[in-house]
């Protein structure tokens, strides 16, 4: 993969070793060409200085031969312009931009990008594993906001049934384990002690779930 790094900040540069490190041939833009020196000095790559609002540094930087470009820089306009560009006028294929402030992700989504909100996950994740951790995260998609739940039904939900269990307004069921073998479930299956339940929720639906599973038997 060809793959074009707008913005050599701790995330940029971070992402540009993984890329190379799996043999992806790299380029990176930034304003200031200090910036590339917090790269690990094993790392081989493009190193391009200049303004990505400027079209002719754009395509100095090859961006019309890339299969991928990551719009990564602390400025939440500037990702949302630049990865539009990428995406309308240069027509790259996979285009990915980071939101650094939450208060700016409509500017993001207007332009119908693909967003990662490192900010927005990270406190979600931190919020789920002060209170869920009896219902643990697997999946996450998007920025969070919907995450596949794996669960192991507990003693005192032996023998019901799963929509006896699980709210079907608030989680859609993914796949239930039984003594190693998966299989697809459906809202009559009777559950056993031990399964394992993979459930996709919002937070609030997680938080159900775990209501659920710590319910005593008879409360």
């Amino acid at each position: 993969m060809r793959a074009l790094i707008i913005g050599c900040g701790r995330l940029g540069a971070e992402l540009a070793y993984r890329l190379y490190q799996r043999g992806h041939e790299v380029s990176l833009l930034d304003l200031d060409e200090r910036s590339f020196e917090i790269l690990p000095a094993d790392f081989q790559g493009r190193f391009h200085e200049g303004n990505a609002l400027n079209l002719d540094v754009l395509r100095r930087c090859g961006i019309e031969e890339m299969d991928s470009v990551a719009v990564l820089t602390n400025s939440d306009v500037v990702n949302g312009v630049v990865g539009y560009l990428a995406m309308k006028h240069f027509h790259i294929p996979n285009v990915v931009v980071r939101n650094y402030d939450p208060r700016y992700r409509p500017i993001l989504e207007a332009y119908h990008l693909q967003m990662v909100s490192a900010l927005s996950w990270g406190a979600q994740r931190v919020e789920e594993m002060m209170y869920h951790a009896e219902v643990r995260a697997v999946f996450s998609a998007g920025n969070g906001e919907v995450e596949v739940y794996e669960v192991l039904v507990p003693e005192h939900c032996h023998g019901k049934r799963l929509k006896e269990v699980v709210d079907s307004s608030m989680c859609v069921p993914v796949a239930v384990t039984r003594a190693g073998k998966a299989a697809l479930p459906d809202w009559n299956m009777v559950l056993e002690a031990g399964d394992v339940l993979h459930l996709s929720a919002t937070l609030e639906g997680a938080e159900a779930i775990r209501q659920e599973m710590l319910r005593k038997e008879g409360k």
